[in-house]
């Protein structure tokens, strides 16, 4: 028989910050966590794992709100001590950027709190 048919006793241990930082399935870190931009996939194409139980809810807005923040904070103060620019340069360079990197972190952020959800096993009861 083909090792490639074989499936192992033992679920594979994968790397969860990997896993999710790529969007990969939990479980295999070879299947598509998403279809869309933030719509979970129910099971896993590839090793059929159900990820139904694994919820985030409202956990990675939050950190990469502060994340964002921190960042585009600092920065914005930075450049208004250094260079005083104008209020109107602020608005048209932090803002996007807020956008940006709010929506860019999105994706990663969600893939990884729910693979780590699911290495930690905090949706047992």
């Amino acid at each position: 028989m083909p090792e490639s048919l074989i499936k192992p006793a033992v679920p594979v241990r994968v790397d969860a910050i990997r896993a999710g930082l790529r969007s990969r399935c939990p479980s295999c870190g070879k299947g598509p966590l998403f279809t869309g931009f933030l719509k979970v996939i129910p099971v896993c194409p590839v090793c059929g794992f159900d990820r139904t139980t694994i919820e985030t809810g409202d956990g990675p807005a939050t950190f990469i709100m502060q994340i964002a923040g921190f960042l585009v904070g600092f920065s914005a103060l930075y450049v208004e001590i250094v260079f005083s620019p104008p209020m109107w340069l602020h608005f048209i360079v932090w803002i996007p950027l807020v956008a940006a990197l709010s929506l860019g972190l999105m994706r990663p952020g969600k893939g990884l709190m729910m693979a780590l959800q699911l290495r930690n096993q905090s949706n047992t009861p």
